[in-house]
């Protein structure tokens, strides 16, 4: 009888001993998986907002007009008075690019400023540049033309103005 009771004592105290271990383990799964739920949401948010992001919260009102800009941040949409001090530096290069080499008024396609940029003339180099460019017409600071050129903002362009419509062709 001895014996029974010893190896029930010891039945008990193991099973106590794995309800504490598995209580520590129920705790440290919960934190697990708040830790999951944070970097999911997270990851759902920032999918989101490069998704598509809205043009109110590309520019938050209460930004100073000559904040540095961070290479990789949004670009602004152009408005009368800004300079391309507020672009980060890979799209300040596309515009002043755009303004010295469009002088002849026909615009600049996606290869040459890529090739000027000193990139390869590879289509994943090309599409990054045009993507970029795109980005700059659609905020104002260049316009695109139906043939995939790019050309100057009339009041961004630091080369001479372009003609309206045609224009002679100065030839040699």
């Amino acid at each position: 009888m001895g014996l029974l009771e010893e190896r029930e004592t010891t039945a008990r105290v193991r099973a106590e001993e794995l309800r504490e271990e598995s209580e520590r383990i129920f705790a440290e799964l919960a934190k697990a998986e708040a830790v999951l739920e944070r970097r999911v949401i997270a990851r759902t948010e920032l999918v989101e907002a490069l998704a598509a992001p809205a043009p109110d919260v590309q520019e938050p009102a209460n930004e100073p007009r000559g904040a540095a800009p961070v290479t990789g941040s949004v670009v602004p949409p152009w408005r009368e008075g800004m300079s391309t001090d507020a672009l980060a530096a890979d799209y300040r290069r596309i515009v002043e690019l755009v303004a010295l080499e469009a002088a002849d008024g026909e615009g600049v396609p996606a290869k040459d400023l890529a090739v000027r940029l000193g990139l390869e003339s590879v289509p994943a180099k090309i599409e990054g540049v045009r993507s970029k460019a795109k980005r700059l017409a659609h905020r104002g600071w260049l316009e695109a033309s139906p043939t995939g050129r790019f050309t100057p903002r009339p009041s961004t362009s630091t080369a001479r103005p372009a003609p309206a419509s045609g224009g002679p062709d100065g030839g040699s």
